[in-house]
């Protein structure tokens, strides 16, 4: 396995080492609260979405597209929040969630019917469940919900294993490094939002 890797990694290609700098740095850059990793971030997802559409990924594809709209958003969203409200970390309410994990596994059985119907998917079912996981996480990173990276946590790993079974091996290691990061920026975000707490 270890071997494999290896053998992957030194056949990287230039715009997936690219776009594994980038994804790195939009995350880190996340996590320490800099509108700067948007920038990053939307840089990187348009890398992926010629790389996801060539592993015959198409709701990766949709994802990354969302990504580098979002990109746009979430910079607008985090300059606003900062002058009217000081950047303040929130949090969602436990029904928030249970209905957010019901809609996104229904979501996910529909669009992976299709994907496996209507197109050459490689994993519909758990291509679709990462697409809509990462949706609502991107969306609660723009609008600075703790959270976000709980939802990260989960699409990464499921991600990280997509791209290994279709030979992106750099992006795999790509993906498990945000793993680790979101739960870096779990509990810096947690700590943050603790001491803004009255």
């Amino acid at each position: 396995m270890i071997d494999s890797l290896l053998r992957g990694l030194a056949i990287t290609s230039l715009p997936e080492a690219l776009a594994v700098v980038l994804g790195v740095a939009y995350v880190l850059l996340i996590l320490k609260r800099q509108r700067l990793g948007w920038i990053a971030g939307g840089l990187s997802s348009a890398i992926y979405v010629y790389l996801s559409a060539r592993a015959h990924l198409p709701m990766q594809s949709t994802l990354q597209g969302y990504y580098v709209v979002m990109a746009f958003y979430g910079w607008y969203s985090w300059t606003r929040a900062q002058q009217l409200e000081g950047g303040r970390i929130t949090r969602w309410p436990l029904r928030y969630h249970l209905v957010a994990i019901v809609a996104i596994v229904l979501l996910s059985i529909v669009t992976a019917r299709w994907l496996a119907l209507e197109t050459h998917a490689a994993w519909p079912h758990l291509d679709s469940l990462t697409t809509w996981i990462s949706l609502l996480a991107t969306w609660m990173v723009a609008r600075i919900k703790l959270e976000n990276w709980l939802y990260w946590m989960t699409a990464d790993l499921v991600t990280a294993y997509l791209f290994a079974a279709q030979g992106y091996p750099a992006t795999a290691g790509l993906f498990l490094t945000y793993l680790i990061i979101a739960a870096f920026g779990f509990r810096a975000w947690l700590r943050q939002y603790r001491q803004q707490q009255p």
